[in-house]
């Protein structure tokens, strides 16, 4: 022998040459079956092997002898003084072991276990090449170990019994199911077969119908075609009968009688003259190409769930509530509906939270909405047809807001310049456009170049409590500021105009990205953060001037976000799609505190959108539009 597929996973698995001889016999599984017979057998004795008739009862078995005895013979056999007088008595058997394992290579006694190769061991086999840096314990060890472990296991499987009895009779239950549910789903197949069986017969009929149609008309044109030719032969009515009145003689006679008769002549004629079957007699147009069909038949399968999801990373995020989009994979099979699942991560917390779920989502799109702020929340999606819910997508964490999300738009009533500022009809977008002054203070560029700094400012003004909000900042801008100010001071901007020299120079006298000087204790009215064309200024608090060797910038990420805490008097500035805190300043907050934005040259910026304000878009799923 040998191999023979293993029970547990069927793998083939190679004895060796020495086939069977090489395995360890399971001389556990042997006592357990002899004290099974034991117990069967409990009437039938023992007897003697080595009494005369009539035999005695066996009273003691000897391992090395293989053999049972009664104590006569067992004294007999096992005389005082010679070597069988040390074998140890045992009760007796008809089944001969050894007292425990022997190594089947050396026929050693087992005194190891390896727990690399998982095996029992030898001295021998210890010191061999093969078992080289491999852990090996006293089998002691291994029995404590294993022991205490099946204990255990086994314990808790006894004290599980009536959940055990509770899942048996689930699993019952379930075959119950099974096979009713698999009735119904054959007879649900062979209906559909039918009706299919019933169309195509249906449409046989149709098209039989319509070919049989066409062939009687066809034949119809082709009989009387025969009939006209007919009567043009000599010996037929029309012919003779031509014959006969050219013969009259009398002139009113003859007109009368020609003047038909010509009229069938002619057209006889030019039917000679220009002949042509009346019908056709291919039927080339009523083939049928089936091979769309026969695919379609050929394909046709029992349908599968939905594959998972693809979050789309562009366009979800977390602003007032989590917006979260996704698709299915090119050939996946159509979604009916969608079910949302998320939860709020939390490495302090010792157990991982329950799942919160949105169900029967019609959409590419959900809301998640009553999110607690400065958190991360990790989302998944997964489809639902007939067939089922389909596999999860992968999941996708998202970092709320650092503060509740503050909701305002452009305030277009202050003494803004209209002609350099246009603000979107929404009061949420606002472009600033240089025009002609610009390009008067163009011709004096060899000299100076006085350039305005314009300010538009939000309509609302906080003053408790910490607010978020984002802008996003076109990348072509050519000098944007963004952040706060004290609406006193800000008033007073707009009373004064700001003329700079220089767009390098910081018009505020606050705070930006650079920094005046970090001596002053007073907070500053303004605090802003300076970006220009497509980058961030970071001065790290040095004053933001030409070549500051200590400044840097850093890419301009899609969305700004600003956090203004007004009673610590603290604003921060994130990348508000990582949520990565890019700087962090103090400002002034001794009275209501508005946020602000300074364009110098042209740029553009528009607030981000309140995902609550989203309007309802029409999305397709499996070819048919629904809303969002």
């Amino acid at each position: 022998m040998g191999g023979f597929p293993c029970p547990a996973c069927q793998r083939d698995v190679d004895l060796g040459e020495r086939g069977l001889g090489s395995l360890f016999r399971n001389l556990t599984l042997e006592r357990v079956v002899e004290r099974y017979r034991q117990t069967i057998n409990i009437s039938a004795a023992i007897m003697c092997q080595f009494c005369k008739p009539p035999q005695l009862e066996a009273t003691k078995g000897c391992t090395e002898c293989k053999s049972s005895f009664c104590n006569e013979c067992f004294k007999l056999y096992h005389p005082w003084g010679t070597q069988k007088a040390q074998h140890e008595p045992t009760p007796p058997t008809l089944t001969f072991r050894p007292k425990g394992l022997m190594c089947p290579e050396h026929k050693e006694e087992v005194t190891h276990y390896c727990k690399t190769c998982q095996r029992l061991v030898c001295q021998l086999c210890r010191v061999r090449r093969t078992h080289t840096s491999h852990k090996i314990t006293p089998v002691l060890s291994a029995y404590q170990a294993l022991r205490e472990k099946l204990t255990k296991s086994l314990a808790y499987i006894l004290s599980s019994q009536d959940t055990v009895q509770t899942q048996i009779a689930e699993l019952e239950e379930t075959v119950k199911h099974t096979e009713v549910n698999g009735l119904q789903a054959k007879e649900e197949v062979s209906q559909l077969i039918q009706g299919l069986c019933a169309m195509l017969e249906e449409k046989r009929a149709t098209l039989l119908q319509a070919i049989e149609e066409c062939q009687q008309e066809r034949l119809a044109s082709l009989h009387c075609q025969i009939q006209e030719h007919q009567a043009m032969l000599e010996n037929s009515g029309m012919v003779g009968y031509a014959q006969e009145v050219l013969k009259e003689t009398d002139h009113p006679c003859f007109v009368q009688a020609a003047k038909q008769l010509h009229n069938r002549i002619l057209r006889a004629t030019d039917s000679l003259q220009s002949f042509r079957p009346a019908a056709t007699a291919s039927f080339s147009h009523f083939q049928l190409d089936v091979s769309r069909e026969l695919k379609l038949l050929t394909d046709l399968a029992f349908i599968r769930a939905p594959e998972a999801p693809v979050i789309d990373t562009q366009r979800t995020y977390a602003y007032d509530q989590i917006f979260l989009c996704w698709r299915l994979p090119q050939h996946s099979p159509p979604a009916w509906h969608y079910t949302v699942e998320y939860r709020k991560t939390d490495a302090k917390a010792k157990g991982l939270k329950l799942w919160q779920r949105r169900e029967e989502v019609r959409g590419t799109s959900a809301l998640v909405e009553y999110l607690d702020t400065d958190s991360v929340y990790v989302l998944r999606v997964k489809g639902c047809n007939k067939a089922g819910f389909g596999e999860y997508s992968e999941d996708i964490y998202l970092h709320t807001p650092p503060a509740p999300v503050l909701n305002f738009f452009l305030d277009n009533r202050w003494g803004f310049n209209r002609d350099r500022l246009a603000i979107s009809k929404d009061q949420r977008a606002v472009r600033s456009v240089p025009g002609i002054p610009m390009l008067f203070a163009a011709e004096r560029l060899m000299t100076s170049c006085h350039l305005s700094i314009d300010l538009v400012i939000g309509d609302v003004a906080i003053t408790q409590g910490k607010s978020y909000w984002a802008c996003c900042v076109d990348p072509s801008s050519y000098l944007v500021k963004v952040g706060v100010g004290l609406e006193s001071k800000l008033q007073e901007w707009f009373q004064v105009p700001q003329d700079v020299v220089s767009p390098r120079y910081d018009p505020d006298s606050g705070h930006d990205s650079g920094a005046e000087d970090t001596t002053v204790e007073a907070p500053p009215p303004y605090a802003f953060l300076t970006i220009g064309m497509g980058k961030i200024l970071l001065s790290h608090g040095s004053a933001l001037t030409s070549r500051d060797p200590n400044g840097c910038t850093v890419p301009l990420p899609p969305r700004i976000g600003i956090c203004l805490d007004y009673e610590q008097g603290k604003v921060s500035f994130y990348d508000a799609v990582s949520f990565r805190e890019l700087w962090e300043c103090g400002v002034d907050c001794s009275g209501p505190v508005c946020p602000a934005f300074c364009f110098i040259g042209g740029g553009a910026l528009h607030l981000q959108e309140l995902v609550a304000n989203k309007q309802e878009r029409k999305v397709t799923i499996g070819g048919f539009a629904k809303l969002d």
